[in-house]
């Protein structure tokens, strides 16, 4: 091929190329809007989320706030009860994702390895030594850990840590427990897992860095200006519980991770990161309906011959998910990152529904 061509086609393919990443849309101070047109579709999405509201019996479907991003902008925003935009809503065990995605900056900056013992960081867990961090980030630390709620708090290791023995020093009570099966061999989801993560984090810090770590390594740089992290009494921020931030900055998270990791031109988190956030843990025994763990976040993957958990979202779809209906879903192969709020109390809403009335809202016939 003559020289003059060959550089001719180069040129062409660097100025698509640079093309491109100019049309990417990212937010700034604010997010940039591009309304979906009203449809049949969009009025279904929005009676499943949005129904009449029962306030005495709290009862149904009770979305607080409901955001779609498309391709970095909004395309849907809507809030109900005395959320509003500018509320900073408690994500519940969202906040495992965000601390999750906080240790992805730090493993960036090789300050540690997933093969490492959780005890090399917080010595108080030095009596679960076979305990790795990767097993913490996959809830398979093998504690024996009961993580039930509200209507089970008498023998409830997540009620007993947050709010009355082991309040004080959360990861400490975790550290208390004991080994009930090998490291890595089985899946328990266990909050407490989450906090000896956040303690480890502490431990690779040094307390002083630790107090602003969330904001250094992460929000400041997404932009994000609402998050408040509650900590306990000994200064741990409860990575598996307590995050609280608005709608539109949680998105922020998921446009990072649709995105795998990169905010602008900026590696915030490694590839290598992102890919184990969505890797199932290999050890999982799929339940009917239930998300597939992966790295601290939960994953929509046909595993170990079971159907995909969401029938209708695409396989590479993920999320995180929070107790009372919180939810960051994250659909790369359509462009699109979902928030939802919400303050259900039964179990009447299905991540599915939700998630196949949002494709049929927002699919690109609708778009066109």
């Amino acid at each position: 091929m003559p020289v003059a061509i060959l550089r001719r086609l180069l040129l062409v393919s660097s100025l698509c190329a640079a093309s491109l990443t100019q049309a990417e849309t990212w937010p700034g101070a604010d997010w940039s809007r591009a309304e979906a047109p009203s449809s049949a579709a969009l009025e279904a999405l929005s009676a499943y989320a949005f129904p009449p509201r029962d306030d005495v019996s709290r009862q149904g479907v009770r979305t607080d706030a409901l955001l779609v991003i498309r391709d970095g902008q909004v395309i849907y925003e809507r809030y109900a009860g005395p959320t509003k935009a500018s509320t900073p809503h408690l994500t519940w065990s969202v906040s495992k994702s965000l601390l999750a995605a906080t240790l992805g900056v730090a493993y960036g900056e090789g300050r540690f390895k997933l093969s490492e013992a959780a005890a090399t960081y917080y010595p108080p867990f030095a009596a679960h030594p076979e305990v790795k961090l990767g097993h913490l980030f996959n809830w398979a630390s093998g504690l024996n850990w009961q993580e039930d709620y509200e209507y089970a708090p008498l023998n409830s290791s997540v009620v007993a840590m947050l709010y009355t023995r082991g309040r004080t020093d959360m990861p400490a009570f975790v550290a208390s427990h004991q080994g009930e099966a090998t490291p890595g061999s089985r899946f328990r989801y266990s909050s407490g897992d989450s906090n000896v993560l956040s303690a480890a984090l502490k431990g690779m810090l040094g307390a002083e860095a630790y107090a602003d770590y969330p904001w250094t390594a992460l929000f400041e740089p997404l932009g994000i200006t609402s998050a408040v992290w509650e900590t306990d009494a000994s200064g741990t921020f409860v990575g598996s519980s307590y995050a609280y931030m608005t709608a539109r900055d949680l998105a922020r998270v998921g446009l990072l991770m649709q995105r795998d990791g990169r905010w602008g031109e900026r590696q915030l988190l490694p590839k290598a990161w992102v890919e184990f956030n969505r890797t199932a843990f290999a050890a999982y025994q799929p339940l009917p309906g239930e998300a597939v763990p992966g790295g601290h976040w939960w994953l929509n993957q046909a595993v170990a011959g079971a159907a995909k958990p969401w029938a209708d979202a695409p396989a590479d779809s993920f999320a995180a998910l929070g107790h009372w209906g919180q939810a960051l879903y994250v659909l790369p192969s359509e462009g699109l990152v979902i928030v939802r709020y919400a303050d259900d109390r039964d179990k009447s809403y299905q991540h599915n529904e939700l998630l196949k009335r949002a494709l049929l809202a927002f699919s690109p016939e609708v778009a066109q």
